[in-house]
Formats: structure tokens, C-alpha cells, sequence
């Protein structure tokens, strides 16, 4: 048996293979940001296609942190039973799935006209204006909004949750100096900014206990000067894995437009091996696989626990039965 078709755990699940569907988004929402029965066939079929975890796209905890008119949310009951359909029908598949919870922050287009909300007043760029910084009561709401949000996704049926600390969102915003200009005690040096995402870290595990899992997906580089760099982000991990993190999984960039191309495979790998060494929980990998060879290269060496693989999944289904 190769290493990538090898049984492996994440918190208390064991994954039949390596193997991971990522988050991508679809943009096939209702207007509202309910999933649809496209969203139920997509994971479903993937699921079939034999992939050992499925971690949903990203989810808006909240209307004023959606991405986009047409992703989807888990800010209320329907939007939860809506999703519960996609958990079902995963599971019948024979996969777990996560949900990856999100706040677009300064990236957000946010349903109804709520306020476009950031760690700080720093514009990602003229598209989408100046954001407001957050205030205590904005950010006590979003540590709830995250909490309800994980809640909703166990009660839906999901085996657990992802937090989305990457990609210039929200919680990526508070970890980057760049975005992240506070002088309170959630910004202002490396071991402030992490304390949000340390709150909603544990939020999350206070409320799901001790078997759901919780992951986060973090950009490990800013790929910027002065931004976030692979060092920075294991010394951040090495924080927040302690407040009941179950996995992490290690993009990069996004948080400055210049930066936001996707990273070449080598130096994505990179990234993922200074986090694997800095960590004792499992790391998944991502960027760019998308060959046998590749897997088993990155598992064999130790740079990561898990391969994702997206883009030639959306094309290829059954990648993991053909790899």
C-alpha cells in the first residue's frame, strides 16, 4: 500500500487515505447564500470518488462577512438545514466532511448593507472600500458568530469544522501585520495578533467538547514585505494549536492583491515543512498536487500528514481511485 492510500487520523476521526478535497468555492448560492442541491451532487460525487476527507467551501458565519452574492452561509437554522442535506449525502459516499467557517473581513460584500468590518482601517484595495476597525462588541459578536456557526455544523451532521485563517479573510487580517495595526490586546506584536483567533479557537472547543474536530486553514506567507512569513506563522500555530486544534492546513497568500497568485508547489511545500516541524498535530498540505508522485514524495519525507488536491478534482472526480 502507498502512504497516500494509508489509513490516517485527524482528532478523532480515522481517514480511509491522505487524500483531501479542499475548499473551493462554487459561487452556486441562492442570493440568500443557501446551499442547493447542486452543492449536495458536487460533494457527494467527490465523496464517491474516493477521497478520505471533504472540507466544504467557505461558509459565512454571518451576513455582513459573505465573500461573494453567491456563496453560501450557516447564519441561521435554514441555512444550516440546507447544508445538513450535503453532510448526508457525503456520508453516504463513505467521507466525513468539514465546514470551513469563514468572515470575508475587508474582503467581505456584505448582504443587506451591513458595515464592511477589519482588524484595522486598511483597505485591501479600491474595490471594496475602506473598512471599518472593529470594535470590542464587533469582535465579542464575532466570536460568537463562529461559535454558533460550529454548532450548527455538528447539529447538521458534519464531523467537524475548519477555520478559515487564510486567504486574506478575516482571521488572516488579525495574524498579518499588515492588515493588522492595532495597539490593543489584539494587535501590535506577533503574540497579540493571535489572540482572536485564539478566543475563537477555543469558543469553538468549549462549545463542540472534545470530539468534533476543528481544523484552520492558514495562509502560511504574505508573500509581501513585512507581511507574514512561514516563521511567524509556526510561532502563531504553536499558540493557537494549544486552544483545541485538531489539524492545520497550510496555504499562502492572498492577504495583498500582488500576492494573490497561487504559490509554485516548491515553495508551498515549503511553507507546509517549517509548520510540520514546529507542530505535533497533523498538517495538511496544498498547492499545486496533482500526481501520485507528488503525494507520496510530500508524505515520505514528512513535510505534511495529508495532500489536498483541488483543482483536478473538479475535473477528475475519481482522481483518487485513477492517482
Amino acid at each position: 500500500m502507498t502512504l497516500a492510500f494509508s489509513p490516517g487520523r485527524i482528532g478523532s476521526l480515522t481517514l480511509a487515505n491522505r487524500i483531501v478535497m479542499p475548499p473551493m468555492q462554487r459561487y452556486e448560492g441562492t442570493a440568500e447564500g443557501f446551499a442547493t442541491d447542486y452543492h449536495v451532487n458536487h460533494y457527494a460525487r467527490r465523496a464517491r470518488g474516493g477521497v478520505g476527507l471533504v472540507i466544504l467551501e467557505s461558509t459565512a458565519i454571518s451576513p455582513e462577512g459573505r465573500l461573494m452574492g453567491d456563496d453560501i452561509g450557516i447564519f441561521s437554522q435554514a441555512h444550516a438545514l440546507a447544508l445538513s442535506k450535503i453532510a448526508a449525502a457525503v456520508k453516504a459516499e463513505g467521507a466525513p466532511a468539514l465546514v470551513q467557517l469563514s468572515h470575508g473581513g475587508r474582503k467581505s460584500r456584505p448582504y443587506g448593507g451591513g458595515p464592511l468590518l477589519a482588524p484595522s482601517a486598511v483597505a485591501y484595495d479600491e474595490r471594496y472600500g475602506m473598512p471599518q476597525a472593529m470594535t470590542e462588541a464587533d469582535i465579542e459578536k464575532l466570536i460568537a458568530d463562529f461559535r454558533i456557526a460550529a454548532r450548527r455544523a455538528i447539529d447538521s451532521g458534519f464531523a467537524g469544522v475548519e477555520l478559515h485563517a487564510a486567504h486574506g479573510y478575516l482571521l488572516h487580517q488579525f495574524l498579518s501585520p499588515l492588515s493588522n495595526r492595532r495597539d490593543d490586546e489584539y494587535g501590535g506584536d506577533e503574540d497579540r495578533r493571535a489572540v482572536l483567533p485564539a478566543r475563537i479557537i477555543r469558543a469553538v472547543r468549549d462549545e463542540l467538547g472534545p470530539q468534533p474536530v476543528v481544523t484552520m486553514r492558514i495562509s502560511a506567507s504574505d508573500n509581501a514585505d513585512s507581511g507574514l512569513t512561514p516563521e511567524m506563522a509556526a510561532r502563531a500555530l504553536s499558540y493557537l494549536a494549544g486552544h483545541g486544534l485538531d489539524a492545520v492546513h497550510v496555504s499562502a497568500g492572498g492577504l495583498v492583491p500582488p500576492a494573490a497568485q497561487t504559490m509554485p508547489l516548491v515553495e508551498s511545500l515549503a511553507c507546509a515543512e517549517i509548520i510540520r516541524s514546529a507542530l505535533s498535530i497533523p498538517v495538511i498540505a496544498v498547492g499545486g498536487i496533482n500526481n501520485l508522485a507528488d503525494v507520496e514524495a510530500i508524505l515520505s519525507t514528512g513535510k505534511a500528514d495529508f495532500v489536498a488536491i483541488g483543482r483536478p478534482l473538479l475535473i477528475y472526480p475519481d482522481l483518487s481511485r485513477i492517482l
